[in-house]
């Protein structure tokens, strides 16, 4: 596992892997702490928990995330955008689930998925029709991710999110929603019926944007890494 610590932390154009398999439990690839850190065009790949993001505000781009359970965790606050999410083959029989976010000591904090594609790797294709995915579940109290403007394969159970077993009380606190998804697994008529899970109009959705959730006009032009600020896919440099 990769540990990144300091802030500004940029990473482009590399990949960190974690071979220990599905049947090996947590076991990550990377982490990162750091306060506005950027990874552009990186891969994370592994099972369970693949992908740290641990505290602070970060920021994804183009980057191909893998994994089978809980493979994007963390307490920080962070966009995800214009990212390949590929849902792998794990072990027999298990549910899998995209994201496992954690509300931080009470500070806001959040995933945010922009124009990202959601989809089955190569090894879980053939297993599609009799596996269920979801697109979260609430790893702690406060729970907030969000899906937008993204594409969502027929991977995705219709039920879209899972509770999280023995907690029944996340459920209370969690902010789940979706806004503009498209694809064969974007339909929501089937979804949670949680309180706590919503359908965006792009008023509420804007909240979620680079500019807005991670303050990220103030500090990512600096980088040189392309990003969209608002719901428009127009791209910064």
């Amino acid at each position: 596992m990769e540990s990144v610590i300091g802030p500004r932390f940029i990473a482009q154009d590399i990949s960190f892997w974690n071979t220990a398999g599905p049947e090996n439990c947590q076991a990550l690839a990377l982490k990162s702490d750091s306060d506005f850190s950027v990874f552009y065009r990186v891969e994370v790949s592994g099972h369970q928990d693949s992908l740290c993001v641990n505290t602070n505000r970060q920021f994804y781009r183009e980057c191909k995330i893998s994994g089978s359970v809980d493979f994007i965790f963390g307490y920080a606050t962070v966009v995800f955008q214009n990212c390949t999410i590929l849902i792998k083959k794990g072990k027999p029989g298990q549910e899998y689930t995209i994201t496992a976010q954690g509300g931080y000591l009470g500070i806001p904090s959040g995933f945010s998925f922009q124009f990202c594609n959601i989809l089955a790797d190569y090894d879980l294709l053939p297993l599609i029709n009799s596996t269920s995915a979801f697109l979260g579940r609430p790893w702690k109290q406060n729970s907030t991710t969000i899906f937008m403007q993204s594409n969502i394969s027929n991977v995705l159970s219709p039920k879209g999110w899972l509770e999280w077993e023995g907690a029944p009380e996340y459920l209370d606190t969690l902010f789940y929603a979706e806004y503009m998804n498209y694809g064969p697994g974007a339909n929501t008529t089937k979804r949670v019926k949680w309180s706590g899970y919503h359908l965006l109009n792009s008023s509420q959705a804007n909240n979620f944007t680079v500019a807005n959730f991670i303050s990220g006009d103030q500090w990512l032009p600096s980088t040189g890494i392309p990003f969209t600020s608002g719901l428009e896919n127009q791209i910064i440099t």
